[in-house]
C-alpha cells in the first residue's frame, strides 16, 4: 500500500508534553546504609505507587518512592480512567486536574467491516458528579499525581534513577511474636554508581509487570497468557470527531482482525490493532509496516486531515495474578500483583483501586490503630477483585482476539447476525470496568452486620452510588453530591436528625474517642426537611431519593470505610454499634 505523503507528516513528532528530568541522588549514608527509619518504601513511581503514597499522606504516614527512571513515563500506555478511579482521586484532592485535562466519554460503537453492529452507553444520569470515563495518557496521569506528591514533600520522598537489586524480609526479633509480626525488610539499591541499603517496616511492590520484587522473592503469577498481540500506535491528528470508544472487526485496514481507536487530549489519537498469527511482532512495529496500516484505518474512518506518528509499541494480553498480595512485610499492587487484558480498561484502574484499598489499611497499621492482620484483608479483597476483573477481561479478550478456531467461528457468527438481530448485540459488549463489591470480605463479618434487615441499598462491601444533595451552612444551602461527603476517614451516614440530646452527645464523644486513638472519623446527618437541624453536620436529601435508595428510615446508619465501601449498616444504628464495628475491623 502506498503511503499518502501529503497527509502523513514525517518524521516522528514528539508528544505535546515535556517531562521534567530528575537527578538520581542517594541519601547520606552510614556504612552504606540509609540511617533514616522508613515506615513505608514504595517500589515503583507510576500511577499506582504515587496514588498509594498520596493515600498514606492523607493519614499522615511517611513513605518513600523508589523509581528506576528519571521522569514520568513515555507513551500513552494506560489511557482510560474510570469514574471509580476519579472518585478515588477526588478523595485524594487531585481530581480537578484530571477533569480539566481528560476527555470525557460515556459510550462507544462497534463496526463489522463497514457496518455499525453495536452501540453501548455506560451509566450516566443527572445524579452523577463525574463522567463514566475520561481519556488521558499515562504520562499526563503521572504528571498530575507527581505534582500533588511534590506538594507533600514533607511526607513523601522520591529517589529517582534508583533500582532495586535485592530484598531481604526480616523475621521478628522477638521469638515469642505472633505470625503477623515482622521486623520489616532491607532493600538493596543502586543509584548511579552508588550501591546502598534501606530498611523499611513495610515494602509495597508497585514495580509493574516485570516486578523486580516479585522475581527476587521467587513468586509467580498464575493464569492465562494469550498468544495474540496488538500493535499500539499514537499519532497526532487534528479532528473534531466526538470522544468515544471505536472498535472495528474485520476492517479493510486489518482483515480478519480488530482495531480499537481512542481520542486523547492534545490531538493525540491511540490506535490498537491486532496482529495476525503469521505476522512477526518485531517486523510488525517497524514504521514501514505500521504507517500504511494506520493510513488505511484513518481512510476507513473518513479522516482526511494530516497526521504524524508519535510512538509505536507491541502488547500481549495476559490474565494473571499472584495467589496472595501480602508476603510478610512485602505487599504487591498494580501490575506487580496482577496483569489484566487491556480490553475493558481494567489495568490501571484496578491498580488505583489496589492503592486505595491498601492505603488506609497500611496507614492504620503504621499508626498503631490496627493489627497487621488487617493487611491480610487487603489481599483477600483485592485478589477477589482481580479474579473478577480477569473473568471479564478474558471474555472480552476471547471476543477481541479469538484464541481458537471455535472462538473465531462464534465471533464471526455474532458479528454477522448483529446487524439484523438485536438479541445477539450484547455479546459484542466490551464489558467496561466497574466498581467491585467485596461481598465476601472478612471485614463485613467482623463488623457484625444484620442480614435481611434491608430490602435494598448498598450492602456491606459495596461502593456507594452517587446522589445529589444539599449542605446547609449558616442558613445558606449549597449543591453537593454524596461523594463530596467522603474523605480519607470512616464516615457514619446518619439518616434523620435526633432530638435525643444523649444520643447526640454519644456521637460527639465517639469522634473524640476515635481521634484520641488516631482513627479519623466523622458523622454526617442526612434529613429530608431543610427546617430540621442537628448538632452534627447536616445534609439535605431534599427529594428523599437517597433515603429511598438506601432503604433508610429515621435512625438508619451506614458506616463507610475510608475507601468508600460500606463497612456496616443498621436499621437503628448508634454510636456504640459504630465504635464496635470500627474496632472489630481494625483488630480482625
Amino acid at each position: 500500500m502506498k503511503i499518502q505523503e501529503t497527509r502523513m507528516n514525517r518524521p516522528f513528532k514528539p508528544y505535546p508534553f515535556s517531562p521534567r528530568h530528575h537527578e538520581g541522588v542517594a541519601p547520606p549514608l552510614v556504612d552504606g546504609r540509609d540511617p533514616l527509619r522508613r515506615p513505608v518504601a514504595i517500589v515503583g513511581g507510576g500511577p499506582v505507587g504515587m496514588t498509594l503514597a498520596l493515600a498514606l499522606a492523607r493519614h499522615g504516614v511517611r513513605s518513600v518512592l523508589i523509581e528506576a527512571d528519571d521522569s514520568v513515563c513515555i507513551g500513552s500506555r494506560a489511557i482510560c480512567i474510570s469514574r471509580r478511579s476519579l472518585e478515588i482521586f477526588k478523595r485524594l484532592g487531585v481530581v480537578q486536574g484530571f477533569l480539566q485535562k481528560g476527555l470525557p466519554w460515556a459510550g462507544g460503537r462497534s463496526f463489522y467491516r463497514d457496518t455499525e453492529v453495536f452501540r453501548f452507553a455506560m451509566h450516566h444520569d443527572d445524579e452523577q458528579s463525574l463522567p463514566p470515563m475520561i481519556n488521558i495518557a499515562q504520562y499526563q496521569i503521572e504528571q498530575l499525581l507527581l505534582d500533588e506528591v511534590e506538594r507533600h514533600a514533607d511526607l513523601i520522598g522520591i529517589h529517582w534513577q534508583t533500582r532495586v537489586t535485592g530484598i531481604e524480609p526480616e523475621p521478628a526479633k522477638d521469638s515469642r511474636a505472633g505470625p503477623d509480626s515482622t521486623s520489616g525488610a532491607t532493600l538493596t539499591l543502586r543509584t548511579g554508581d552508588t550501591g546502598w541499603q534501606m530498611h523499611a517496616d513495610w515494602v509495597v511492590a508497585c514495580d509493574g509487570g516485570r516486578s523486580t520484587i516479585r522475581e527476587a522473592l521467587g513468586l509467580k503469577l498464575t493464569g492465562t497468557t494469550y498468544e495474540g498481540r496488538y500493535v499500539i500506535v499514537d499519532i497526532e491528528l487534528d479532528s473534531r470527531r466526538a470522544t468515544e470508544r471505536l472498535a472495528y472487526f474485520d476492517p479493510p485496514s486489518n482483515p480478519g482482525s480488530t482495531v480499537l481507536v481512542h481520542k486523547q487530549p492534545d490531538n493525540v489519537w491511540r490506535i490498537d490493532y491486532q496482529l495476525r498469527d503469521d505476522e512477526d511482532p518485531e517486523a510488525a512495529v517497524k514504521p514501514a509496516n505500521v504507517l500504511p496500516r494506520v493510513q488505511s484505518v484513518l481512510d476507513s474512518m473518513g479522516e482526511t486531515g494530516a497526521w504524524s506518528p508519535i510512538w509505536i509499541t507491541v502488547y500481549k494480553a495476559n490474565a494473571l495474578t499472584l495467589e496472595r498480595y501480602r508476603h510478610g512485610p512485602v505487599l504487591f499492587a498494580g501490575d506487580a500483583a496482577h496483569l489484566v487484558p487491556i480490553f475493558g480498561v481494567r489495568g490501571a484502574n484496578s491498580g488505583i483501586d489496589d492503592a486505595d484499598n491498601l492505603g488506609w489499611k497500611l496507614a492504620c497499621v503504621v499508626n498503631g490503630s490496627a493489627s497487621p492482620r488487617l493487611l491480610d484483608t487487603y489481599s483477600d479483597e483485592r485478589v477477589f477483585a482481580a479474579r473478577e476483573n480477569l473473568s471479564y477481561g478474558m471474555k472480552s479478550t476471547e471476543f477481541m482476539a479469538p484464541p481458537s478456531f471455535a472462538f473465531n467461528l462464534m465471533r464471526e457468527a455474532v458479528l454477522g447476525l448483529a446487524e439484523r438481530h438485536a438479541a445477539v448485540r450484547p455479546l459484542i459488549n466490551p464489558r467496561q470496568t466497574h466498581a467491585i463489591a467485596y461481598t465476601q470480605s472478612p471485614l463485613n463479618e467482623a463488623a457484625a452486620n444484620t442480614p435481611g434487615a434491608f430490602s435494598r441499598g448498598p450492602a456491606p462491601g459495596s461502593v456507594l452510588p452517587e446522589c445529589r444533595l444539599k449542605r446547609m451552612e449558616g442558613g445558606v444551602s449549597a449543591d453537593i453530591h454524596l461523594t463530596d461527603l467522603l474523605a480519607s476517614c470512616f464516615t457514619a451516614l446518619r439518616f434523620g436528625a435526633s432530638s435525643d440530646s444523649a444520643q447526640e452527645h454519644a456521637w460527639q464523644e465517639l469522634q473524640r474517642t476515635l481521634a484520641g486513638q488516631g482513627i479519623a472519623f466523622k458523622a454526617v446527618t442526612l434529613v429530608t426537611d431543610e427546617t430540621v437541624y442537628a448538632t452534627s453536620p447536616t445534609v439535605i436529601d431534599h427529594a428523599g431519593s437517597l433515603h429511598e435508595r438506601f432503604d433508610a428510615t429515621p435512625g438508619t446508619v451506614y458506616l463507610i470505610r475510608p475507601d468508600g465501601h460500606v463497612l456496616a449498616r443498621w436499621r437503628n444504628g448508634s454510636a456504640a454499634a459504630t465504635q464496635r464495628a470500627i474496632g472489630a475491623a481494625l483488630t480482625i
